[in-house]
């Protein structure tokens, strides 16, 4: 088997970041907080990863239940280790004190205490590099969206209505500001209940109608992707002369972002897409273009994985962060 371009600078990335990481901060390493002399194992054992992942993210069949497979073992590792610290072992928490695993908090923790921005930093951060995928390859909450949604064929094929999280956004920040100063358990009492809110959306609306309610229409950290994702270079257009309307694409994408009129225009919604090219196997006439300033071709979709596929590797190296 040749080892391929991609897959060699996916590990190189990796490793060098994780190195980095290393060397700075070893106590956000996972491996490390089990015993210090395991975290120079983290960066070669996650460099080989990535480098495998790379090699076999291909645009085919297989790769929308691989990307979902790829996405829940994060949230696995993610939830596995809050459960440790919640059973007594601190050092598996951030910064040894709970933080509620909420994506919402992202914007509105921050806001209430006065600080802490290092969450805010790194969602941004990974906005710039590839935009709205953070909510299709990163987020704990949405791969359990993804999961009670389905793979395959929508079966509900009305309009899910997003303009509902612009309007959640702003009722959390409003809230987040007018509870500044308040003791802490009126902000936990209302984190768990949005974020009990969110889970019984997944649980419901997005498990009957296979679509990703949750994040089309609750939450609000969605709406900040996918208009902040705005500032990657990176699309998913549509060849309005070669696509034939059938269809196909639609009927698999969960975000509901290939409605007729997305097609008529051009490229997907650019409110609702996530980048999660689950749609791009579907197209039999190779109408689905995923570009980058307005250029497609394998250089562009390799870079996409890359860096993808090396902030999975990361984000599940330091999964508390």
């Amino acid at each position: 088997m040749t080892i391929s371009k991609r897959a060699l600078l996916a590990a190189g990335l990796t490793g060098l970041t994780l190195s980095a990481l290393g060397a700075t901060r070893p106590q956000l390493l996972i491996t490390a907080r089990i015993h210090t002399s395991w975290a120079a194992l983290t960066p070669p054992l996650m460099a080989l990863y990535a480098g495998l992942l790379a090699h076999h993210l291909h645009r085919d069949a297989r790769s929308p239940r691989l990307r979902l497979r790829l996405w829940l073992t994060f949230t696995v590792v993610f939830f596995g280790q809050l459960a440790l610290g919640l059973l007594g072992l601190s050092q598996f928490l951030m910064t040894g004190a709970l933080h509620l695993p909420i994506p919402a908090l992202i914007i509105a923790g921050p806001i209430w205490r006065g600080g802490g921005l290092f969450m805010v930093i790194l969602f941004l951060s990974t906005l710039a590099l590839v935009g709205p995928a953070w909510c299709s390859h990163l987020c704990y909450f949405g791969a359990l969206d993804n999961l009670a949604a389905g793979v395959g064929s929508r079966r509900d094929r009305r309009p899910t209505p997003r303009w509902t999280r612009g309007l959640i956004l702003a009722a959390l920040i409003t809230l987040a500001l007018a509870l500044r100063g308040a003791s802490s358990a009126w902000p936990l009492g209302l984190a768990l209940a949005f974020g009990g809110v969110g889970i019984g959306v997944i649980l419901t609306a997005s498990r009957r109608r296979r679509v990703m309610t949750h994040c089309l229409s609750y939450c609000p950290i969605g709406r900040l992707a996918t208009a902040l994702g705005r500032l990657s270079p990176f699309r998913m257009k549509v060849d309005v002369d070669a696509c034939t309307r059938c269809g196909l694409c639609a009927r698999v994408c969960a975000y509901d972002a290939l409605s007729e009129a997305d097609l008529s225009a051009g490229r997907a919604a650019p409110d609702a897409c996530t980048l999660c090219r689950d749609c791009e196997p579907s197209c039999p006439h190779d109408a689905l273009r995923f570009t980058a300033w307005g250029r497609r071709g394998p250089r562009i979709s390799a870079t996409f994985t890359v860096l993808i596929v090396s902030l999975h590797a990361i984000f599940l190296s330091v999964a508390r962060i």
